[in-house]
């Protein structure tokens, strides 16, 4: 194998088709086809499925992308250490969260001090985000767990109570407070499977022999806020993400202690990348 099989390779699948990466590379799109065509003939494997022009990753194709993209990441940091680039910071840094209340003041910060690196936020439950830092589409991840596993460091972002919310009218007196057991009364709407605030209420339910059913999964924390506005059932979050909606109306959780933590993390084998540790050590600062 060769580098620049890998090279053309990498950028195929990264641009996701062999024209813009021939463009990406400055080369003719036949010169990357036969790179790609020779690393496949050498190795006896399909790393590309080539249907009616499109070009999509086999499952091969899948696992060596994931180390093509560890592979130039640390020729990236080798080509800035040797060039000692300390002064101006660019780059783009890609931040996954299952919340983002911690991270307003954080992300301010980060841009007066880095105006050259591009910020780039998505959501996703804390399951969603923890398998895009180990597929290398994010860098730092916001998740709500305290402990992930030793491949990840952790920073604790702190913590909150888990509250039920609803519609202001969608009662004719709405209770200051509700049990587990009056929420198995209940339509509730939560958020689909991978969303730690409903593991954590469905598991205190079960500890309590209780049992929940939601009456509405929703996929994203907004749609659950705009279906709980628009009267179809009761929702859950923390108290730090509800924010402030005049459509709704918190409700506290009693009995229960449900809390919710809130975790900065990041792949450890990914520590020396220096965008990630520069947001870590921002973070870590206050």
């Amino acid at each position: 194998m060769q580098y620049s099989q890998l090279r053309a390779f990498h950028n195929v699948a990264l641009h996701g088709g062999f024209s813009r990466a021939a463009e990406a590379l400055n080369l003719t799109q036949p010169a990357i086809s036969e790179q790609v065509r020779k690393l496949e003939q050498a190795h006896d494997t399909l790393l590309f499925s080539r249907e009616r022009k499109r070009v999509s990753l086999t499952p091969a194709g899948e696992a060596l992308f994931l180390l093509t993209r560890r592979l130039f990441e640390i020729e990236s940091e080798i080509g800035e250490l040797l060039a000692e680039r300390r002064v101006a910071m660019d780059g783009t840094l890609r931040i996954m969260a299952d919340s983002a209340h911690h991270l307003g003041t954080l992300l301010g910060r980060f841009r007066d001090r880095y105006p050259r690196v591009k910020l780039i936020l998505r959501t996703g439950n804390t399951a969603e985000v923890l398998n895009a830092l180990r597929r290398y589409e994010t860098e730092i991840g916001v998740i709500g767990n305290r402990a992930p596993g030793r491949e990840f460091v952790a920073l604790d972002m702190g913590r909150s109570d888990i509250v039920a919310f609803a519609a202001t009218d969608y009662l004719p007196r709405l209770p200051d407070h509700l049990t587990l057991r009056d929420l198995s009364t209940l339509p509730l709407i939560l958020r689909e499977e991978g969303s730690k605030t409903r593991q954590k209420l469905l598991d205190a339910a079960t500890a309590s022999g209780i049992t929940l059913t939601p009456s509405i999964e929703a996929e994203g924390r907004e749609t659950v806020r705009e279906l709980v506005a628009a009267r179809a059932g009761i929702g859950v979050v923390s108290r730090a993400e509800f924010g402030h909606d005049p459509r709704l109306q918190q409700i506290r959780l009693t009995g229960a202690g449900l809390e919710m933590a809130e975790t900065l993390v990041h792949l450890s084998q990914r520590r020396d990348v220096r965008l990630i540790r520069a947001f870590m050590d921002m973070a870590r600062d206050g």
